[in-house]
């Protein structure tokens, strides 16, 4: 039987595609035998006594890293006075990490509070399931929105050593996740929190604003210096906390602002993704 020859792999240099393995990766995977040569640091102890012999743990290659996105839906991120909403920029960062996990070679999926996980499918088919739900979770506010804290519940649940964790939120929903949860998340992965803002939380005029609450008028004024420190605890303070904390903890912490370029988040971290990411233009629910 005649053997096909090999593909050409294509990528952005000459010379063979990269191999698909991501070395010996840390997904358990057996325990065998200690011979001359093993990792002593990968030493099965518990096997050991038990046996009497020396035993080591064998891990299972990963081949395929997965980056999950998690979106949060609060009902503040559907607002906006320059350029386009929070939700939209929200969606369009999403849209980055997309691209940059499909170049990656990476399985993709995304979940939010509500409703199922979209699961994890690599190619062009796994990246338009995703960005689909993006362009759905932000053109509108969702009415069965359970929270940032519940999506990361499940996220923690879904993912395994190794992968990618993106997460998209509102200020306010990222303050209200218990310490203890951020640090089990980045414990075993690269986590990344990028937080939307719109200039008008972080930089409120120095006079009087009219807001429209309801049906009622409401009339701020934040040339007051109490008004203003109260705007500042609210809209302000939180991301910074939570900029000021959670790198100690493992993760990487990027504030997107709704007039920014929606790869920013992404350049800021120093992590250059090539042409794939700074080409993406989808927009969820269009600008406002």
């Amino acid at each position: 039987m005649r053997v096909p020859p090999p593909r050409r792999g294509r990528h952005g240099v000459h010379g063979p595609a990269p191999s698909s393995l991501r070395g010996r990766g840390m997904e358990y995977a057996e325990s065998r035998e200690y011979v001359a040569g093993d990792d002593v640091r990968r030493m099965d102890w518990r096997l050991t006594a038990r046996s009497g012999r020396a035993h080591t743990k064998l891990f299972q290659a990963e081949r395929e890293r997965l980056t999950l996105l998690v979106a949060d839906t609060a009902p503040a991120l559907y607002f906006g006075t320059r350029t386009r909403f929070k939700s939209v920029q929200a969606a369009r960062a999403g849209a980055v990490a997309v691209w940059a996990a499909l170049q990656s070679g990476d399985r993709i999926a995304a979940l939010r509070a509500g409703e199922p996980a979209i699961p994890p499918a690599t190619g062009q088919r796994g990246a338009m399931r995703v960005l689909d739900a993006l362009v759905r979770w932000y053109a509108h506010p969702p009415e069965d929105d359970a929270g940032l804290a519940l999506a990361l519940e499940h996220a923690q649940r879904l993912l395994r050593p190794g992968a990618q964790l993106v997460v998209l939120a509102d200020p306010s929903s990222a303050a209200q996740v218990p310490a203890l949860r951020w640090t089990a998340l980045a414990r075993h992965h690269q986590a990344t929190l990028v937080l939307l803002q719109d200039p008008l939380e972080t930089s409120p005029p120095r006079r009087p604003l009219a807001f429209l609450a309801g049906m009622r008028r409401v009339q701020l004024a934040l040339d007051r210096g109490g008004v203003r420190q109260r705007w500042e605890q609210v809209f302000a303070a939180p991301a910074r906390e939570l900029g000021d904390t959670l790198p100690a903890l493992g993760w990487r912490v990027r504030t997107l602002s709704s007039d920014a370029g929606s790869a920013d988040w992404l350049w800021s971290a120093g992590e250059a993704q090539g042409d794939a990411a700074a080409d993406v233009s989808v927009v969820a629910g269009g600008e406002r």
